[in-house]
């Protein structure tokens, strides 16, 4: 096993793998910013390091600063988290060389999953449906009319290097295209570094669905059931959960060995996850992207499985065996979960971080938080907004409902808004009570959600 890992993340995901370490008996060596000295992953870590100011770019991205450390506090292995530098192939190959074990596939399969449109090549070739498209990157404006002609609008542009809805944009004819080409390509080379993009067919009022995989270096690879993240805001997702209602046992079956084939494919190593779009009648489902990394949402495929996701990421590195095959994956109930973010949904979901005055979060038979926060602690304007995630686990889709909106009752947080009143909404809202919520379930009702949220804090005012 492992001995020692550096944690190259921050929040509650480095928290999170941190726990998962010290259960198995491995060390871990936290790295922080100059804005993060206080945090909560900082305090618990065997040992903790200041890699750069506050910026990510001369911290958590910051590949010398991270392989400095790693190398002088003798890690054996790296843990990227998500985000940051989690599905950097360079990184990845980095580690390798200097000896030190990268808790992912490697940086060839990072390459192979990551450029979303080599990806598709790929996927054809295994036999995994894809959205008609361009072939291949689509580098001029030219050839992205050219493959929007072809497959017919609307469309999407994206980032091959994308991820977290960022690099996309949505054309619904050609006089429209050649703006959103340019703006796409430069908030994929801003966020990215990377502004290859590539063209699909719209899929209309889609559901996101996505399997868990694990695969080791021997070959074995596995499917851990399905999540549902179909109601999200700005391409990022809201409320997950785990499993989707809308898919009938035949079509769970086909979408599982679809993932399978497509982690095969790539020549998947470790944890990741398979991304697909169901369409509005729910037959045919197409291979959206591979994620080469933890979840944000993992969490509700762990309380349905009881597999420990991170703990089979420290095992698979570590060089074992999978320790569970596909017979033994039991779905168990249901599971849901909120991201609390720190910001303003009747704003435009501008971030509002700050400094928490008050906070409790709720407990009881089946809950589970997942966060880095304390009272008094603050949460950073230099990334990400998310402040919490709320996790319930019942036998039922019903009674996981009931238990969500119980804890969001009990969830306080004073010293800046979150959306946890949006997500309580939801969880009231017809169409997601009867699991009918497709990808644009939030823009179609955002206004009638924002409205009532408003006439209740005018009467509590009132009051």
């Amino acid at each position: 096993m492992l001995k020692r890992v550096l944690i190259a993340n921050r929040g509650e995901i480095a928290l999170r793998v941190l726990r998962a370490c010290r259960e198995m008996g491995i060390e871990t060596v936290a790295v922080y910013s100059e804005a993060d000295a206080e945090a909560l992953h900082v305090q618990l870590a065997t040992q903790s390091v200041c890699i750069g100011p506050a910026r990510a770019a001369d911290s958590y991205l910051n590949q010398y600063a991270l392989l400095t450390v790693a190398k002088a506090t003798g890690c054996d292995g790296l843990h990227p988290g998500y985000g940051f530098l989690s599905e950097n192939a360079d990184f990845a190959d980095a580690c390798r060389r200097e000896g030190i074990t990268f808790i992912g596939p490697s940086g060839d399969t990072i390459r192979k999953a990551g450029s979303k449109s080599a990806a598709r090549e790929l996927m054809k070739t295994a036999g995994v449906p894809v959205t008609p498209g361009s072939d291949g990157p689509v580098d001029t404006v030219a050839t992205a009319l050219s493959a929007a002609e072809r497959v017919g609008y609307p469309v999407l542009l994206k980032a091959s290097a994308g991820g977290g809805g960022r690099g996309i944009r949505r054309c619904d004819g050609p006089s429209a295209l050649p703006a959103a080409y340019a703006e796409a390509k430069a908030e994929a080379k801003a966020c990215f570094g990377d502004d290859e993009m590539y063209l699909e067919k719209l899929v209309l009022r889609p559901r996101h669905i996505e399997f868990q995989v694990l695969a080791d270096r021997f070959g074995n690879v596995i499917h851990l059931g399905d999540r549902d993240c179909s109601v999200q805001r700005r391409n990022q997702k809201l409320i997950e959960e785990a499993p989707a209602r809308c898919l009938t046992p035949a079509l769970r079956e086909a979408m599982g060995q679809a993932a399978v084939r497509a982690a095969r494919a790539v020549g998947y190593e470790n944890a990741g996850t398979v991304e697909f779009l169901l369409d509005d009648n729910g037959e045919h489902f197409y291979f959206m992207e591979m994620n080469t990394r933890i979840q944000v949402e993992h969490g509700v495929t762990e309380l349905i499985t009881g597999v420990d996701l991170v703990r089979q990421q420290l095992r698979i590195a570590s060089g074992l065996s999978l320790d569970m095959a596909q017979a033994d994956v039991h779905l168990a109930g249901h599971a849901l979960e909120c991201r609390i973010n720190a910001e303003d949904p009747a704003k435009n979901f501008r971030p509002c971080p700050g400094q928490v005055s008050f906070l409790h979060f709720p407990g009881g038979a089946g809950v589970r938080v997942d966060s880095c926060l304390y009272n008094g602690c603050t949460l950073s304007p230099y990334y990400d907004s998310m402040a919490a995630k709320l996790l319930v686990h019942a036998p039922t889709r019903l009674e996981a409902i009931r238990k969500m909106r119980r804890c969001l009752e009990e969830f306080t947080l004073e010293g800046f808004p979150t959306n946890a009143e949006l997500s309580y909404q939801i969880l009231y809202h017809p169409t997601f009570v009867r699991g009918g919520c497709t990808t644009a379930f939030l823009d179609e009702n955002l206004p009638r959600l924002l409205d009532f949220n408003r006439r209740l804090s005018e009467s509590e005012g009132e009051a």
